[in-house]
């Protein structure tokens, strides 16, 4: 099992409605929940951890993580609020206000954390819980007792308008990039965390620090990734995009996936991979994430839609 550490919440849509006024529309979300959906839908056995409310956005979270075939034991359920996001898009492109005060998700504490059940082989860690007090400091504790015996995937997705301590979040996601043997970033990800540096630049320090692939995403330019002695970049994939919302997440998930259904998901395998094996990685998941940016909201592919 792929166990998916991170947040859940309720993204408010804008829509129009009948009228042609201005609303906002309740959906599921959250980056690390969409990486989860996701990879239940690439039929990968996907696991979910974060705290979650016992109020009705806590339902439609738990339906939503059901309906992908995830498996959300793991969470503690609280009657504390679930975390709401309301999103602005603009030219397709989203941007995020959050109200999380006392939420299920930022209150989660390292005494929540669950013994790991011996079939998760892997983890992906990521995104606004690393922000908050004291979920942050409990998924990099989750983070620290679990890498040395799982592979873990880390993509710190940040958002800036949550970081109170710019100082103390950049040394956070440092210490969990050494703990990791995936990170996969965004270009604006890579502006903010090391403005002035090349990606070629960051991966190398970031692999000497002890990841063994490091992904950049670049929306419509494509991806790139470096490895041990290699490098490789893929195209995008062609689409009309509808919104760029869960692209990123997508694109976790299906590396993840494409890892799983290889037989590639362990620490040594990953180290060995060719040239071949990368491009066909990269291409599987420019691929889903494709499919994922031509539909409105986060609505990842299912497995048989990527035949």
């Amino acid at each position: 099992m792929i166990v998916c550490v991170g947040e859940a919440l309720i993204d408010f849509l804008p829509r129009r409605t009948v009228d042609g006024g201005d609303s906002y529309q309740p959906f599921v979300g959250g980056s690390v929940l969409n990486v989860a959906v996701a990879l239940g839908r690439l039929g990968a056995p996907a696991g979910f951890f974060c705290g979650l409310s016992e109020d009705f956005f806590g339902d439609m979270i738990r339906d939503a993580l059901a309906a992908s075939k995830v498996d959300f034991a793991l969470c503690p359920i609280t009657a504390r609020p679930t975390t709401l996001a309301f999103v602005k898009l603009t030219d397709g492109n989203a941007e995020y206000a959050f109200f999380d005060e006392g939420s299920a998700l930022r209150m989660v504490e390292e005494s929540d954390l669950p013994p790991m059940p011996a079939a998760v082989t892997a983890m992906h860690f990521g995104s606004i819980g690393l922000t908050a007090e004291p979920v942050g400091s409990a998924y990099e504790t989750m983070m620290r007792n679990e890498s040395p015996d799982r592979l873990v995937s880390f993509d710190p997705n940040v958002r800036p308008s949550l970081v109170k301590n710019r100082v103390g979040y950049l040394a956070r996601i440092e210490r969990m990039v050494g703990m990791a043997d995936i990170v996969k970033l965004s270009r604006e990800d890579l502006d903010w965390l090391a403005p002035g540096r090349g990606f070629e630049d960051v991966a190398e320090d970031w692999m000497k620090r002890g990841a063994s692939l490091v992904i950049l995403t670049e929306g419509p330019d494509g991806a790139r990734a470096v490895g041990k002695d290699r490098s490789i970049f893929v195209r995008s994939v062609e689409v009309a995009v509808a919104d760029t919302i869960g692209a990123g997440d997508t694109f976790s998930a299906a590396v993840l996936a494409r890892l799983h259904a290889r037989g590639w998901l362990d620490k040594s395998t990953l180290r060995s991979l060719s040239q071949d094996d990368l491009t066909d990685l990269l291409t599987y998941a420019a691929r889903a994430a494709a499919i994922t940016s031509s539909r409105p909201g986060a609505d990842p592919p299912w497995s048989h839609e990527m035949a």
